[in-house]
């Protein structure tokens, strides 16, 4: 039986069945945000087909579309090009209520809208479908054509304002709010961490400078914080890292200060001085591991802040740009929205990242408790 430190912790994060559900649910988002375009109804880069007919359309729908026009060359991605960047569409339809063939023409009635009908449009069969015309053993034309030209999708969440697919683009998102969590909580452990057993392990003045420049930082908005450091390296998707990351180093600095001055003169860190061991030696091998569980705690309750900025900045329009699919970039496109006939358009992306924010909370709170061993039953 494993009785390691590390699985002891891992067996009381898991009786904390809210913080494993947490967990789990991030897992889920994290698969979705990586299999990524490869699960996706709207495979093209950014999920960013437009079809404006279809635009607020309700979750649940299904339409009928003809293909009109193929695009040559287009170039074919290999299955992980396609999972990370998404596939080139190589055709381009529209959505349709109903069509006839007639003299080798088709007769397609375009869908407009539930409450008009459009005039019935024309297409030559030959530039639409050339094999469709020729005698084969697969079937008459019309089979052919349904085979070659129409197809049908699904819109299970509905569909944007510019008639794009809110599932795929929900999906998307995924990638962008977690890979800023990611970057801007390793950014805020690195400097955080650094600062932090500096000024605990020196102490004096040292510690002095450093803890007047975190208590300025601290005094400042984290949001206004952020979107001064967004205007001074631009706009974009790479900019918001840093800009998130340099927001939220505090916290863990502040701990990480406390916790090295605390260990510094214990029996351990005296010994490794003794021995002659460097101090970047002491610090890293000797005190950080033991103080490796409050660090991961506040890692993820930023992991959850980073979000929260991340989505804040895009609706202010500071964060990833559009056509980048991002949460807060939903929000902002649509959230005129909510007293209207299409609230879930605001209402979806923003039960996205509560849930998120929810979760992150939620792992933070039972790994303070797995790792908080006052008050367990030891035995002996």
């Amino acid at each position: 039986m494993n009785n390691s430190p590390s699985s002891k912790i891992w067996k009381r994060f898991k009786r904390n069945r809210l913080a494993f559900g947490g967990l789990i649910f991030i897992s889920i988002l994290m698969l979705l945000g990586i299999l990524g375009y490869s699960i996706i109804p709207d495979q093209t880069p950014y999920a960013n087909t437009y079809q404006l007919q279809l635009n607020k359309v309700k979750p649940g729908r299904t339409f009928k579309f003809l293909i009109t026009e193929r695009i040559k060359n287009v170039e074919k991605a290999d299955f992980f090009e396609k999972m990370l960047y998404g596939q080139k569409a190589n055709f381009r339809s529209v959505p349709i209520t109903s069509y006839r063939i007639a003299d080798n023409k088709v007769y397609a009635y375009e869908y407009i809208g539930d409450e008009e009908t459009a005039k019935e449009s024309v297409y030559n069969l030959k530039d639409l479908c050339a094999t469709c015309l020729l005698p084969s053993k697969l079937g008459n034309t019309q089979m052919l054509l349904e085979k070659h030209n129409i197809y049908e999708q699904t819109f299970y969440l509905g569909t944007d304002i510019n008639g794009r697919d809110m599932l795929s683009r929900l999906i998307l998102g995924i990638r962008v709010s977690l890979s800023v969590g990611i970057m801007a909580v390793l950014i805020s452990l690195f400097i955080g961490v650094s600062l932090g057993a500096i000024a605990g392990y020196f102490g004096g003045k040292v510690d002095a400078g450093i803890s007047w420049f975190m208590n300025v930082v601290w005094s400042l908005p984290s949001l206004l914080l952020v979107i001064a450091i967004s205007f001074a390296l631009g706009k974009g998707f790479w900019q918001i890292f840093i800009a998130v990351g340099l927001s939220t180093w505090v916290d863990v600095a502040r701990l990480v200060r406390g916790q090295v001055m605390s260990l510094k003169e214990v029996e351990f860190v005296e010994a490794s001085k003794a021995l002659g061991f460097s101090t970047s030696r002491t610090i890293i091998k000797h005190i950080l591991p033991n103080v490796a569980g409050p660090i991961l705690v506040v890692a993820s309750a930023n992991f959850a802040s980073a979000i929260l900025l991340e989505t804040g900045l895009s609706f202010l329009g500071f964060g990833a740009q559009p056509p980048m699919p991002s949460w807060g970039t939903m929000i902002k496109e649509h959230y005129g929205y909510i007293i209207m006939d299409a609230a879930y358009l605001a209402l979806l992306p923003g039960l996205a990242i509560m849930l998120t924010v929810y979760a992150f909370n939620l792992i933070a709170i039972g790994l303070r408790d797995a790792f908080d061993v006052k008050g367990q039953n030891v035995t002996v």
